[in-house]
């Protein structure tokens, strides 16, 4: 139990990447996992460049990244109170604000890299979860479009976006990234071969020319069905999860 804001919050201290990142989470509510990671894996980041997380929560996407790329500077976005402060207590820089209205320190910066997992539901859609925490997490007030269009502005020159969401929002967000952002890559994500996408990653890039591409799924388990109480991951989602591989969405 932890003293949050004033608030006493029940907390776990989680393990990824095989141990090499520990987080501090809520108990109950949002928790992030295995797309935080996968997220992390895709950013195409170097040392000594910048990276914006918008939506950060706790911060495992960017502590994550961090792990597997020394000397990035990474600095968070997240407009929960309780769960920016967990992410400090994690080590992460990151400003409590509302995307939508950012502090002007932050809105006179571009980073190299913009990377966001956001809210998987459009609130208009269906209703809210029980816990306040998870609700804004996964479904939210604010916009999808407004999530983009504050990562575009935020891209330096040749600056890459990297998102991942589900999959029947694709549509939503090739709409809003067109005419703004270019060399858009789309890599769904399947549970098995032959099963239909769940999810999505994409990466476009600041003034990118290349045409659009969709490539072939990311398949995360072995088999065509979970015959067994065992982890069955394919070797290469193996790598990724347990030694913070990274892997690119052109590949």
């Amino acid at each position: 139990m932890r003293l949050i804001w004033g608030v006493r919050v029940e907390t776990t201290n989680d393990l990824f990447l095989g141990g090499k990142v520990t987080a501090l989470q809520p108990a109950k509510g949002y928790r992030a996992g295995i797309d935080a990671v996968l997220l992390a894996a895709s950013v195409p980041a170097k040392a000594g460049e910048t990276v914006l997380e918008l939506g950060c929560g706790v911060g495992v996407a960017s502590l994550c990244l961090a792990a597997r790329v020394e000397g990035v500077e990474i600095t968070g976005v997240e407009l929960q109170p309780e769960y920016a402060a967990l992410a400090k207590k994690n080590g992460l820089t990151v400003v409590n604000a509302d995307l939508r209205a950012l502090p002007a320190d932050l809105r006179n910066r571009q980073f190299t890299h913009v990377m966001m997992n956001p809210p998987y539901f459009d609130r208009a859609a269906g209703s809210a979860a029980p816990d306040a925490g998870r609700d804004i997490a996964m479904g939210g007030d604010t916009p999808l479009g407004d999530w983009i269009d504050v990562a575009i502005k935020r891209l330096a020159p040749k600056g890459y976006f990297t998102m991942i969401l589900r999959i029947e929002r694709l549509p939503e967000v090739l709409s809003a990234l067109l005419g703004r952002i270019g060399s858009v890559v789309v890599r769904p994500i399947s549970a098995r071969v032959g099963s239909a996408p769940h999810l999505f990653l994409l990466q476009a890039r600041h003034s990118g020319r290349a045409p659009f591409r969709l490539t072939a799924p990311l398949v995360m388990h072995d088999g065509t069905m979970h015959d067994a109480d065992r982890e069955n991951y394919t070797a290469h989602v193996r790598e990724i999860l347990r030694n913070g591989a990274s892997f690119s969405l052109a590949d």
